[in-house]
């Protein structure tokens, strides 16, 4: 759609559509196309990297311009972690509004929002690595320059506002959304295939140790014993830390029915979800959880942890379980497998709470924030 004169105009940092995508890149990449749009906004992305600037083009959705100038990174956070220079405008013009999905939003003499998934650095640094532990203080000199937060929960929200001492008017929470998979109808023939079995346990996402993958593997030794039909499939690429799960799985007295597949495409994902028995998420701390929103929807049993916003995104329709708890978790998982109508009752509960969330509500309440935003602009600079 073409905006309208006086549309106004937002800047957007999609560096996150530049490298496979995460869970922020698909926050990003869902709401942008969203916001792309609506007449009264116009959109313009840029990305701040200097190797992966002439493929933002091909990453934008039509109706979003582009400012594909080269900005190296790692000198820019260092100098924005220090100071509120260089602005941002000296790469992208004036705007209304600047947005950074990724904890991160550059100064600059529009207005600031910046999107906070949640506050791992702060409350757990031992799960963070040197890249992200460095947010806690670029969102501490945002705040201070008048930035608004966008959280996508209430768990979040508070969290940031007690954490910071946010202005409670100027921290929005906006749920996540979930919808039809471009990938298409699902092939579940074909995610028993991969998995090598008929019966199994589907856990999606980058390896990290806030996931607490190693935990499912356990529990699944407990379940494994007495079940010498289920198998576990874990889909996800290596991020930091995915030494631990390698180690627990060699230890796994039935690794020979862990299959563990790195990373997949969405294609590959609605096929495996098409075919789950049950989806575990047993991660330590969530700002959201949209991978168990995501297998909610699909029709799958969930089973997560009752960590951060868990509870609060996922309520009756997912089975919770104390984080790091092993034999909870198996507990847990064992009754989804065994009881058939506990598990056609959850995961009926399960589409139910996945139906309320909608990434075109969200994207509108984003715009909603981001006219809050402009018209309640900090002094310029």
């Amino acid at each position: 759609m073409v905006a309208v004169p006086g549309a106004r105009r937002v800047a957007v940092d999609l560096t996150s559509q530049l490298t496979p995508l995460t869970g922020v890149g698909v926050m990003a990449r869902e709401l942008v196309a969203r916001l792309a749009r609506r007449d009264d906004l116009a959109l313009t992305a840029f990305a701040v990297t200097w190797r992966g600037r002439g493929r933002l083009r091909e990453a934008v959705p039509a109706g979003v311009d582009v400012v594909d100038r080269p900005m190296a990174a790692r000198p820019l956070h260092e100098a924005w972690r220090r100071a509120d220079h260089p602005l941002i405008d000296r790469w992208i013009g004036r705007h209304d509004v600047v947005w950074g999905p990724n904890f991160v939003v550059p100064p600059t003499r529009a207005a600031e929002v910046m999107t906070v998934h949640d506050l791992t650095p702060v409350r757990y640094p031992e799960l963070a690595n040197e890249f992200t532990l460095a947010f806690p203080g670029m969102i501490r000199r945002a705040l201070a320059r008048g930035a608004w937060v966008h959280t996508p929960s209430e768990f979040v929200r508070a969290e940031v506002v007690d954490v910071f001492g946010a202005d409670p008017d100027r921290v929005v929470a906006i749920h996540h959304g979930v919808g039809p998979d471009g990938a298409g109808p699902s092939d579940p023939g074909r995610g028993r295939a991969l998995a090598g079995g008929d019966r199994f346990v589907l856990a999606v996402g980058t390896v990290e140790p806030r996931k607490d993958l190693p935990t499912l593997v356990r529990a699944f030794a407990a379940l494994a014993a007495d079940d010498p039909d289920l198998r576990l499939v874990i889909a996800g690429g290596d991020g930091w830390g995915a030494e631990a799960l390698t180690a627990a799985i060699a230890a796994a007295p039935h690794r020979g029915r862990i299959v563990r597949l790195g990373r997949v495409d969405e294609r590959t994902r609605v096929d495996l979800l098409a075919a789950a028995s049950v989806y575990a998420f047993p991660s330590v701390y969530e700002g959201f959880g949209l991978p168990p929103v995501e297998a909610m929807s699909a029709g799958v049993a969930v089973v997560a942890s009752r960590a951060g916003a868990l509870p609060e995104v996922c309520r009756d329709g997912a089975d919770l379980v104390e984080p790091g708890d092993a034999d909870g978790l198996a507990a847990a998982l064992a009754r989804v497998l065994g009881d058939e109508a506990h598990r056609a009752a959850l995961v009926a509960r399960g589409r139910r709470v996945a139906a309320g969330y909608d990434w075109t509500r969200s994207a509108d309440l984003l715009a909603d924030l981001f006219q809050a935003a402009d018209d309640r602009p900090v002094t310029a600079r």
